[in-house]
């Protein structure tokens, strides 16, 4: 069986994290905690009563779309979106496939109030440290990169860590795993991994499945104001915007548009 873009990237991130252990070994960088910034409450923040809530994404390449914005400011961007009404922020941290950084993490930190999300692919302990040494609020785990045993695993440590855990799925089949983990914020990821084409409608069809006390957050493929309205009134709490946001000229009149306002 060829190996999928996600069987590539999973590989080539171990291969990472055991060279980053060699560099900076794991009791250095939880050293690093006790000054690391306290962390801000990402489920809360999506929690709020009102309309659809924003994640907004700073994003500058991926595996299938490849550049998307050349002028790359993460601090910039991620100042636009806190000032045009984003809930929360994601940011893409992995180098190989999309251009990320963790240092992309550290100082857009720093630089606003909003919590936020390391985005990348989390196999090892190791990198939630790093994430929260980097001052994130947040970790995305992906149900298909995890085994039951780490997936619980990582996310007991990422509550422990005191982050919140985002676990994203795709195939329905991993909905019992996800629940069984303890996930409470769920994002369904409406891009197949393996062969990157989207369908928004995927969301909907799993909401139905999840109990009352989870948040569901959608994923990839949310483009216009019409596909907002129709998981607004799906009841969906929460949705993750990138690459539609980051290829507009002007980015905070994209996010305007968005959550429509004028």
């Amino acid at each position: 069986m060829a190996k999928t873009i996600l069987d590539k990237i999973v590989a080539a991130k171990r291969l990472e994290i055991q060279q980053a252990k060699l560099e900076l070994p794991e009791q250095v960088l939880r050293d690093q905690l006790a000054t690391a910034p306290t962390p801000r409450d990402f489920f809360q923040a999506l929690a709020k009563p009102g309309p659809i809530r924003l994640i907004a994404e700073v994003k500058k390449a991926s595996p299938s779309a490849g550049l998307i914005r050349a002028d790359f400011d993460p601090v910039e961007i991620a100042q636009t979106y806190e000032a045009h009404g984003a809930s929360c922020l994601s940011v893409l941290t992995d180098e190989q496939f999309f251009q990320g950084n963790l240092n992309y993490l550290r100082e857009v930190r720093n630089a606003v109030a909003l919590p936020v999300l390391r985005k990348d692919f989390i196999l090892d302990s190791y990198q939630l440290v790093e994430a929260r040494a980097a001052g994130a609020d947040a970790v995305l785990l992906i149900a298909e990169c995890l085994d039951d045993c780490s997936l619980r695993k990582l996310h007991h440590e990422v509550l422990e860590l005191g982050m919140t855990p985002l676990v994203e799925l795709y195939e329905p089949t991993n909905l019992p795993r996800v629940l069984e983990a303890g996930a409470t914020l769920i994002g369904v990821n409406n891009r197949n991994l393996h062969t990157f084409e989207v369908d928004l409608r995927h969301t909907l069809r799993l909401q139905a499945e999840l109990p009352d006390d989870c948040l569901l957050v959608s994923e990839s493929g949310i483009k216009t104001r019409a596909d907002v309205e129709m998981l607004e009134q799906a009841g969906v709490d929460a949705m993750l915007v990138g690459e539609s946001l980051m290829r507009e000229p002007d980015i905070g009149d994209a996010v305007d548009q968005l959550l429509k306002k004028s």
